[in-house]
C-alpha cells in the first residue's frame, strides 16, 4: 500500500485500529450493556411478560444479522471491484451513527421503534465492518496479521470501556450531567455512542490508503452489481480450491454463534433472573478492561502455540462460562463470569479474524471478508433465535444458556481439523496467479 518506513507503517496500523475504538462503543453500550434491559422495559411497558420481552430482544438481533448476512457478500465483491472500501465504510458507519443518535428519542412502550433503530444501527456497524476487516490484509505486513488484529480488539476494549464508564455515571449519577433521572441518562448514553463512533471514525478515513480495485467491466451501478454477483458465483463454484478456508468458516460459524449469543443476551438474561442493571453494567466494564491486556496476551500466545490452538483454549473457557451461567443466581457470580469472558472474548475473535485473513487471497480480500461477515452474522442468527424459542417454550432462559455448550464443542472439533498451512499456500498461489495474469 505504499508504506515506506516503520513510522508510516505504525501510523497506518494505528489509524486502522482506531476504528475498533470507534465502533466498539456501539457493541458495549448498545448491544451488550444498556440497550437490552432498556428494550425489555419498553416491551414490558407495552404489556408483554418477562420471558416474552427477552425473546423479542433475541428475535430483533436475529433479524439484524439475517439482513447483514444476506447482503454482505455482494457488498464485499463490489468493494473489491470498485476499490471504494473506505467510501462504503463511511456510508454504513453514517447509517449506524444516525440510527444510534435517534435512540435518544425512545421511551414509553415504543419497543417496535426500538427494534427498527437497533436493526438499522446493527446493519451500519456490521456491514461497515466488512470493509474495515477487508483492509486488514492490506494494512498489516506479512506475518504481522495476528498482532495488528489483536491490537484493534484491544483498542476496541479500551475505547468501548471508557465510554461505558461515562455512560454508567450518566445512569447512576444523572444530576452530575444536569439530567432529570436515570432514564434520561440511558437515552443520552445512546447519543454519546453516536458522537463517539462518528468522531473516531475519522482517522481510518483520512490516513489508511485505499487498496487498488480489481479490473472492472464497467462503472454503472447495475453493471457493478452484476459483476459482483458473477464474481461471487465463481468464488462459490471454486470453493473446493479453498477447502481449508471453507472448513474454517464452518467451524467459525458454529463456535462464533455461541460467542455472539453470550454477548447479545448476557444482560437480558441477567435482567430476567433479577440482577440489577448497575451490577450488570459494572461487570461488563470489568469485561472491557480485562479484555485489553488479554487481547494482547492472546496475540503473544498465538506466536508461541499458534492461532488455532489459542482459539481452542478460548472455546474451552467459553464452555465453562456457559455451565456457570446456567447455575448463576447472584450478582457476584455475574461478576465472575464477566471476568472470564474478558479473558477470552477479544483474543478468540481477533485471532479468528487474523487466521482467516492469513488464508485469504489479498486481491479478493473484501469479497472474502464479505463471506467472513456473512458467516459471522449467519452464526449470530441461529443462537439468538434458538435462545428466544427455548426461552418462550421453557418460560425462562436457563436452558437456553446451557444449549450454547453445543456450539463451542462442535465448532472446536471442526477447527481442530483445519490445516492452516495448506490454506495459506492456496491463498498465496491465488495471489501469484493474479499477478501473472495479463
Amino acid at each position: 500500500m505504499g508504506v515506506q518506513n516503520e513510522a508510516e507503517y505504525r501510523q497506518v496500523v494505528n489509524a486502522w485500529a482506531m476504528y475498533d475504538w470507534a465502533n466498539s462503543a456501539f457493541f458495549t453500550t448498545v448491544v451488550a450493556a444498556v440497550f437490552p434491559p432498556f428494550y425489555r422495559s419498553l416491551a414490558m411497558e407495552s404489556g408483554h411478560d418477562n420471558p416474552t420481552a427477552t425473546a423479542y430482544w433475541a428475535y430483533t438481533t436475529a433479524v439484524t444479522l439475517l439482513i447483514v448476512a444476506a447482503t454482505g457478500p455482494v457488498f464485499g465483491a463490489l468493494a473489491d471491484q470498485t476499490g471504494q472500501r473506505k467510501r462504503w465504510l463511511a456510508s454504513f458507519a453514517g447509517l449506524g451513527v444516525a440510527a444510534t443518535a435517534l435512540m435518544v428519542l425512545l421511551g414509553g412502550d415504543a419497543y417496535l421503534w426500538a427494534s427498527l433503530l437497533f436493526i438499522l444501527g446493527g446493519i451500519g456497524v456490521s456491514t461497515g465492518n466488512i470493509f474495515y476487516d477487508s483492509l486488514l490484509p492490506h494494512v498489516a505486513r506479512e506475518g504481522d496479521l495476528d498482532r495488528v488484529s489483536t491490537r484493534g480488539y484491544a483498542l476496541g476494549y479500551l475505547g468501548g470501556g471508557i465510554l461505558l464508564v461515562v455512560n454508567v455515571l450518566m445512569i447512576m449519577k444523572p444530576e452530575w450531567f444536569l439530567l432529570a433521572d436515570s432514564e434520561a441518562g440511558i437515552r443520552l448514553s445512546f447519543f454519546s455512542v453516536a458522537l463517539w463512533w462518528g468522531l473516531f471514525s475519522i482517522p481510518i478515513l483520512r490516513r489508511v490508503p485505499e487498496p487498488p480495485s480489481l479490473p472492472s467491466a464497467g462503472s454503472s451501478g447495475g453493471t457493478l452489481i452484476r459483476t459482483g454477483l458473477i464474481r461471487l458465483g465463481r468464488t462459490l463454484a471454486r470453493v473446493r480450491e479453498y477447502r481449508q478456508l471453507a472448513l474454517f468458516l464452518i467451524a467459525f460459524l458454529i463456535y462464533n454463534d455461541g460467542i455472539g449469543t453470550i454477548i447479545k443476551m448476557a444482560t437480558a438474561y441477567g435482567d430476567e433472573i433479577g440482577i440489577g442493571m448497575t451490577d450488570m453494567i459494572l461487570a461488563l466494564i470489568i469485561t472491557q478492561f480485562v479484555g485489553i491486556p488479554c487481547s494482547f496476551g492472546f496475540g503473544r500466545l498465538a506466536v508461541g502455540i499458534g492461532a488455532k490452538r489459542s482459539i481452542l483454549l478460548g472455546l474451552a473457557i467459553y464452555t465453562m462460562i456457559s455451565v456457570g451461567a446456567f447455575f448463576m443466581e447472584t450478582a457476584a457470580e455475574f461478576y465472575v463470569l464477566a471476568f472470564m469472558v474478558g479473558l477470552v472474548q477479544g483474543g478468540t475473535q481477533a485471532l479468528s479474524r487474523s487466521l482467516y485473513g492469513a488464508m485469504v487471497p489479498r486481491g479478493r480480500a473484501a469479497e472474502f471478508f464479505g463471506f467472513f461477515s456473512t458467516t459471522e452474522k449467519a452464526a449470530g442468527i441461529l443462537g439468538p433465535l434458538l435462545f428466544g424459542v427455548i426461552t418462550q417454550l421453557a418460560g425462562g432462559s436457563r436452558l437456553s444458556i446451557l444449549s450454547l455448550i453445543l456450539f463451542f464443542l462442535v465448532g472446536g472439533v471442526l477447527l481442530m481439523l483445519v490445516d492452516v498451512e495448506e490454506g495459506k499456500r492456496v491463498a498465496r498461489r491465488e495471489d501469484a496467479d493474479s499477478r501473472d495474469s495479463p
